[in-house]
């Protein structure tokens, strides 16, 4: 569906203007998403007022809803005459629109700044893939490659710099005002849905988005941080050294990146992905080196223990949310266990119960399942402190 739009000329206000405070703000935007959404549908959709619509919108609140911004970023960008064919123009377009949501989310805060690059990385990774399927041979589809692995480590950057913000006042609670699979179809020429826009994550991931009605803002940002990491893991591989080596380089950035973001909903986002038989990156990677991100992976989150998931760091998260994570960690300690005792390689199964083991998660797991059951204590003598004793 191709987004025919042009800035709209300035009219007269009409008489019965109403300001845009309050519960005049809340009805003006949802009515304008629904008549964004009805004009979709249209078989020739008129969107021309809409550019002009949301930006009145955006520009009315000195924090906007991360819906306003997302539609006007959307129409904006998609109102650029692109030449398809043209991979290298697309790099600039994408760049450009980096530069229009980080400028219209300048006031807000870092979760809703990392939450409205969802779009930005979708457009960098159709382009990605684009490329990764090319020899490569002209100038200009190697300028491409090399412009979006830029861009990809600005992007990066920019997150980490939005994760640094004072998040102290940011709680899960603070929810899309549309539902997200709306949002989605703003930036999509077809029906295809959450598993088009958001490739790198999980079928569960994209459930959890789509069932529930509007996305809590927080989630979705350490959603789209799992996203750009994966890519930039991913464009790691396309460097051309020794394997040796390049496991070494990504075990030291994974590490480091897991530790800068510090957010509980990208680490999280990642333990679900690794309960999956296949990480979401087959588009990007080959099996074989699927299997060494894995291990990658399988390093970063049980050999190292991240002091931003302790309980008492965790304020902001439910505590059912941490039981859960507690739990999904120890499936995935057992699952690595066993897959690398199948592959014959003993040590590394070892330090992943030793490491388990000496971890503070047996002993957060045993006490919340012995409060759920109602016993002392004193029942931990019964139970191991390996992935499998307690699993059993």
């Amino acid at each position: 569906m191709a987004l025919a739009l042009m800035e709209p000329t300035n009219s007269t206000a009409p008489q019965n203007f109403k300001p845009l405070v309050g519960k005049n703000y809340e009805f003006k935007l949802n009515q304008s998403i629904q008549d964004l959404l009805a004009e979709i549908h249209k078989e020739t959709p008129n969107f021309s007022p809409f550019i002009h619509i949301f930006h009145e919108l955006m520009q009315a609140k000195l924090d906007p809803p991360l819906d306003s911004i997302w539609v006007y970023a959307g129409l904006t960008f998609r109102s650029r005459n692109l030449q398809k064919d043209d991979i290298l123009d697309r790099v600039t377009a994408t760049k450009d629109l980096f530069q229009l949501v980080s400028a219209c989310s300048g006031s807000c805060g870092s979760s809703k700044s990392i939450a409205l690059l969802a779009p930005v990385v979708f457009e960098v990774y159709k382009v990605v893939v684009e490329l990764l399927g090319k020899d490569l041979v002209s100038k200009r589809e190697r300028k491409a490659m090399r412009e979006v692995k830029s861009l990809v480590g600005v992007i990066l950057g920019y997150a980490n710099v939005c994760c640094c913000k004072d998040s102290s006042e940011e709680s899960i609670g603070s929810n899309l005002i549309t539902p997200f699979v709306d949002l989605v179809r703003v930036w999509m020429d077809s029906d295809d849905g959450i598993g088009s826009f958001l490739p790198l994550v999980s079928g569960e991931i994209h459930e959890r988005l789509s069932v529930g009605g509007c996305v809590d803002v927080v989630y979705l940002a350490g959603v789209v941080l799992a996203e750009l990491f994966l890519m930039e893991l991913c464009l790691k591989f396309t460097a051309g050294i020794a394997r040796e080596e390049l496991e070494k380089e990504l075990k030291i950035w994974t590490v480091g990146s897991i530790s800068g973001f510090q957010s509980f909903y990208f680490f999280e986002t990642l333990i679900r992905m690794l309960q999956e038989e296949i990480l979401p990156v087959t588009s990007l990677l080959s099996s074989e080196d699927e299997v060494l991100l894995r291990k990658v992976l399988y390093d970063a989150v049980i050999l190292v223990e991240y002091s931003f998931l302790n309980p008492e760091r965790v304020i902001n998260v439910p505590a059912e949310h941490m039981k859960c994570l507690a739990m999904a960690r120890l499936i995935i300690t057992h699952e690595a266990v066993e897959f690398f005792r199948e592959g014959g390689n003993q040590m590394r199964a070892i330090s992943y119960n030793n490491a388990f083991s000496s971890s503070r998660l047996p002993s957060q797991i045993i006490k919340w399942v012995t409060n759920q059951i109602g016993l002392e204590e004193k029942a931990n003598r019964s139970y191991g402190s390996s992935p499998k004793a307690l699993i059993r």
